[in-house]
């Protein structure tokens, strides 16, 4: 039902008094509809109010009368009669009846016109100035496509008994307790005092209970650093090629983002000196672990080389280590965070690409002056996170089964990257090439000239598979020669499938290529 037509005739208007129910009744409420009929029904009165066509003091029928008309049941209408009244809309006048209340505005309009479908379809623009992007939400995965991802992980390794089994004791805990109530913002003691003793053996972190929030993904880490440090005018610096999300954090909140060059090592320190020399840097964004979208990892001497920046310019360093459990070549180097002395790197960490994205677990670690302005934050918006996912997730870092699954997952993921790496190969030829990176969850693959990256985009979804440009990376949506495609949540057969369709994609501007196979 698009929407109650209530009245055959149009009510006339002279100026004198209506007579009472002076009108034929038309609407049929929709049986077979999930909403309430008495939700049908007021919805449809107040529909017809706005639209100026039961003006003020307009007489409705009685609710025994209404009731027949309609064929429901009385009780229906003296609830949609009695719930419009304490809203405003009608008013009863004792054994004179029921009345379009005389309070509400004349709305000008003429009758028949569509301002009664306002509640039906959604509103269009405000009248009102709002703030925000308008642009629209991407895509969720379709069916039947292959979705080459930015690097998000295999929800199907996940060890769902022993996380159930988590889950299971954290609520039995916390309802026998009475500990469902309201906690810490910063997180569940437990997740944090075990945080602070992986953080410290495993990454070098000099972090404790105090220095350490948790946060429902590395994404709103990054968005209340940048809270806290940004104010507008402020100027955050990124590398030409990032992680888009945090970019527009910092824009959000009110700072003017400058791109700098970056070259196979990341972040260019001497373009940053430069920048620094020109005006005054609040903070810098980096993944110097595998660096978004590129995937290479920082070398020491850079990290060092930024790490003295900081100190001579002053600015502060956000350290994005989204997926640091993932190295394949050797042991993972330690964060930026293990290497400052002076407390300007903000270190954010996720548990999501551990285990499942939908889990939303991460985590802050910064001096307790810093966590404490982060927690009032979380009071403004989400007061805190959820005590039982977090006493689940310690309880599985506690007993080794977090780490067993890592160890698992690990393997996996490296096999898939050398085999992606080969496909890639094999499928795309001279179009592309890739150099196998020393960890993450994601390739990235240098194009020729010979392609349009905006019509291979459109080609592919076309064949039922999606890749992540390289332009989609860039500041200024520049042509990048690169695409970024992950491949930890695809098995082996996936992957064929999605480089065959790649490939087919790619036989439309690329002549070397025939059809898929």
């Amino acid at each position: 039902m698009t929407g109650p037509d209530f009245f055959a005739e149009e009510i006339e208007m002279s100026g004198r008094k209506h007579a009472l129910r002076a009108w034929d009744w038309t609407m049929s409420p929709d049986r077979d509809t999930s909403r309430p009929l008495n939700v049908q029904i007021g919805k449809g009165l107040i529909d017809k109010i706005r639209a100026g066509l039961l003006p003020p003091g307009t007489p409705l029928p009685g609710s025994r009368e209404l009731a027949a008309i309609l064929g429901v049941n009385r009780k229906t209408i003296v609830l949609v009669y009695d719930e419009l009244a304490a809203q405003g809309w009608l008013s009863t006048e004792g054994r004179r009846g029921t009345f379009v209340s005389p309070d509400l505005p004349q709305v000008r309009g003429r009758l028949g016109d569509n301002s009664a479908a306002i509640f039906e379809e959604a509103l269009p623009n405000p009248a009102y100035h709002v703030y925000g992007s308008t642009e629209p939400l991407p895509e969720m995965a379709s069916e039947g496509v292959i979705d080459f991802t930015d690097g998000v992980p295999d929800t199907r390794l996940v060890p769902f008994g022993a996380l159930s089994s988590a889950f299971r004791m954290a609520l039995l805990e916390f309802a026998r307790g009475s500990q469902l109530g309201y906690s810490d913002p910063r997180g569940l003691f437990e997740l944090r005092n075990t945080l602070t003793s992986m953080l410290r053996i495993e990454r070098g972190l000099r972090a404790d209970p105090e220095s350490i929030c948790v946060v429902r993904g590395s994404q709103m880490g990054i968005y209340l650093a940048a809270r806290i440090l940004v104010r507008p005018g402020d100027t955050v610096v990124l590398e030409q090629l990032t992680y888009p999300p945090a970019r527009d954090a910092f824009r959000a909140c009110g700072a003017s983002v400058v791109s700098i060059d970056q070259d196979e090592f990341g972040m260019s320190a001497e373009s940053l000196r430069n920048v620094c020399k020109a005006q005054r840097v609040r903070a810098i964004y980096l993944t110097p672990h595998h660096q978004f979208p590129t995937t290479v990892t920082m070398p020491i001497e850079r990290r060092m080389e930024l790490l003295k920046l900081a100190e001579e310019f002053g600015f502060v360093i956000i350290e994005d280590d989204y997926d640091h459990e993932f190295h394949f070549t050797h042991n993972p180097m330690q964060p930026m965070a293990a290497l400052d002395r002076r407390g300007t790197v903000i270190y954010i960490g996720s548990l999501s690409k551990i285990l499942a994205p939908g889990l939303r677990v991460g985590y802050v670690v910064a001096p307790p002056s810093i966590i404490h302005r982060i927690a009032n934050e979380i009071v403004l918006i989400d007061r805190q996170g959820n005590s039982v996912t977090e006493r689940a997730i310690a309880d599985l870092m506690q007993s080794g089964e977090l780490r067993r699954h890592v160890r698992h997952a690990a393997k996996v993921y490296h096999a898939r990257c050398h085999t992606s790496a080969a496909l890639v190969s094999e499928y795309l030829g001279p179009f592309a090439s890739v150099d196998i990176p020393g960890g993450g969850l994601a390739l990235w693959v240098r194009k020729t000239d010979d392609v349009d990256m905006a019509q291979l985009y459109d080609d592919a979804i076309a064949q039922k598979v999606r890749i992540l440009p390289g332009s989609n990376f860039s500041a200024e949506a520049r042509n990048v020669k690169a695409l970024r495609l992950g491949y930890a949540s695809l098995n082996e057969k996936e992957m064929q499938t999605g480089m065959a369709r790649l490939k087919s994609a790619l036989s439309r501007q690329v002549h070397l290529y025939g059809s898929a196979a």
